[in-house]
């Protein structure tokens, strides 16, 4: 299996070991666009990996701050309650660069930028650029994704 995210089309593809597509997904990359340096607010570019999985079994909308999940479920009231955050919810799939220099290590490296795929609100705009970096996804779509996918699958993110 592999992952290609197109920045482009904001779109996220699955394909299985022989090139098949699978799936096809409505995603928000970053508002700010493309770009690899720590603190840019940018969806970095290039050949990344799944380096964990982090949910299995919680509740659709569950909230997550620092990859743990706090035990609340993401509603209106909430919402209310802590307006401009920005939520992570329901499964992380948190990526790692493969390409020293480019999206790994020092001042690029995307795993220490803590770059996800993961749920957002259900009233998030899909298929328009609006995060802060990562990849963000409707909470039905990354329970299906996250439930296909196992650890270590390529992921490609590209502006084509």
């Amino acid at each position: 299996m592999r992952i290609d995210v197109s920045l482009a089309a904001q779109t996220l593809t699955l394909f299985d070991d022989a090139g098949r597509e699978l799936r096809r997904y409505a995603v928000s990359t970053a508002e700010k666009g493309a770009g690899e340096t720590n603190g840019s607010y940018r969806t970095p570019r290039g050949e990344h990996r799944i380096r964990a999985k982090i949910g299995a079994g919680q509740p659709r909308n569950a909230v997550f701050v620092r990859r743990r999940p706090t035990g609340e479920i993401h509603d209106a009231a909430l919402a209310a309650a802590f307006p401009g955050r920005d939520w992570i919810l329901t499964r992380i799939l948190w990526l790692s660069g493969c390409e020293p220099g480019r999206n790994r290590l020092g001042c690029v490296d995307t795993m220490r930028r803590y770059i996800y795929i993961h749920g957002c609100p259900d009233d998030a705009p899909m298929g328009v650029p609006g995060s802060h970096g990562c990849i963000r996804m409707r909470n039905a779509d990354v329970i299906e994704l996250f439930d296909l996918v196992p650890p270590y699958t390529p992921v490609h993110i590209g502006e084509d």
